[in-house]
């Protein structure tokens, strides 16, 4: 083997363990956090309007907005906001670590009944 050779082989071994390690440490873009606009009482009192209906695994952050006339919360995979008054705002993180579809709700007493709900896809 030429030294040229042994060189080119040793840059090729350098660099699949970079990609490797990278790879290991999370360090790939869909690494990266997503953040959803959630907006509460608008379009109308018992609506949620997100700005995104799907999202890859990893760091949601939801970016919660009363526009309605009445306290509101927004409840996902087990973590929940204070009650919002009108024009209050709130900030939810939850990390997502498999996907499926998860369910999202104002637990107010008979919000979600009155259709402050969904799903939200997580791929």
């Amino acid at each position: 083997m030429s030294k040229f050779q042994k060189g080119s082989a040793l840059l090729v071994v350098v660099a699949v363990a970079l990609v490797a390690s990278v790879s290991a440490f999370g360090g790939s873009s869909s690494a990266s956090a997503t953040t959803v606009a959630v907006t509460a009482g608008k379009p109308s009192e018992f609506k949620f309007t997100l700005s995104k209906r799907t999202v890859a695994k990893g760091l949601t952050t939801f970016k919660v907005v009363n526009r309605g006339f009445i306290k509101h919360d927004f409840k996902i995979a087990g973590k929940k906001t204070p009650a919002l008054a009108t024009g209050k705002t709130a900030t939810l993180k939850v990390t997502f670590t498999k996907a499926g579809r998860f369910t999202y709700m104002c637990t107010l007493p008979g919000h979600a009944a009155g259709g402050m709900k969904g799903v939200l896809v997580v791929k």
